[in-house]
């Protein structure tokens, strides 16, 4: 299986020449620097969407290679990452590998719908109630013994996840939740200890499918103006971006009740099974 600094090997390649925000900006200043560097981007904000789509769909394509296919050698590996970190080399990759690629995922989702159980796979976690509720009133834990293992890591110390322990720490039983400019980063040890090698992706997937089945579900309304990032960038599981203050008592009552309680166990339960395969946008997986 491809490791974690396998992965940040290629993410730094894909993504090296891609725009990205200076450190120490407000939460509005990052949202207006976004903005101007998305309309900036040649081409406008939906070549800028492209690109990144197209860059994340190659980052599965090598990783891909990396676990199973001709990339499992070291040479040939380090050749590739060379490759696609220019971008004239990325188009010679996307041309070699478009076709297999294709073929490969079509493949691997028959073969995990024969493989999966009839069912959706377990909850991988709960939080504790009393925890929800601290953290729906905004009491931080701070950092305790799974942000230590966190940042124990190798492939974490290798990145430099944080230059310096964040102030607004959550911890819980299954991970820790980091508040920082107007965003929740989620971190899960089940998560983190399995590789985050392909879960980036997994997890914009299962909240795709959790926000499209809330309703039906019978769980209350996402809030105006939440987003979700991936955890590219934070070496996350996630993110959830809010647009106003996070204070607000009504999100952060969304965010802990209906999010950490209820939403996101079943999606990272989703996440680490590697039989399961998330449906299309408009279609149920059962």
């Amino acid at each position: 299986m491809a490791s974690d600094l396998d992965t940040v090997r290629v993410l730094r390649a894909l993504f090296n020449d891609m725009p990205r925000a200076p450190e120490g900006l407000s939460h509005e200043e990052t949202m207006a620097w976004v903005q101007k560097s998305m309309n900036d981007f040649e081409g406008g904000d939906m070549a800028y969407m492209i690109e990144h789509i197209t860059r994340s769909s190659m980052l599965d394509i090598v990783l891909r290679l990396r676990e199973d296919g001709y990339l499992k050698d070291d040479a040939a590996f380090a050749e590739t990452v060379d490759l696609i970190s220019s971008p004239a080399g990325r188009k010679v990759f996307m041309d070699r590998c478009i076709q297999a690629q294709k073929s490969a995922d079509a493949t691997s989702r028959v073969i995990n719908r024969a493989k999966r159980s009839w069912s959706d796979p377990l909850p991988l976690f709960s939080s504790d109630p009393g925890m929800v509720e601290r953290f729906v009133r905004g009491e931080l834990s701070g950092p305790s013994f799974l942000y230590a293992e966190f940042m124990a890591r190798e492939d974490v110390r290798e990145i430099g996840v944080f230059a310096q322990a964040p102030d607004g720490i959550h911890e819980f039983s299954w991970g820790f939740v980091v508040e920082d400019q107007g965003a929740w980063i989620f971190y899960i040890a089940d998560v983190w200890r399995k590789g985050t090698v392909g879960c980036f992706d997994r997890f914009l997937s299962a909240w795709q499918q959790s926000t499209g089945t809330a309703s039906a579900e019978g769980l209350p309304p996402l809030p105006m103006g939440l987003s979700v990032d991936d955890g590219i960038n934070t070496f996350s599981s996630m993110t959830l971006q809010a647009a106003g203050p996070m204070s607000n008592p009504a999100l952060r009552r969304w965010v802990g009740e209906v999010f950490i309680d209820r939403m996101l166990p079943t999606m990272a339960g989703r996440v680490v099974d590697p039989n399961y395969d998330f449906p299309v946008a408009g279609a149920h997986a059962h």
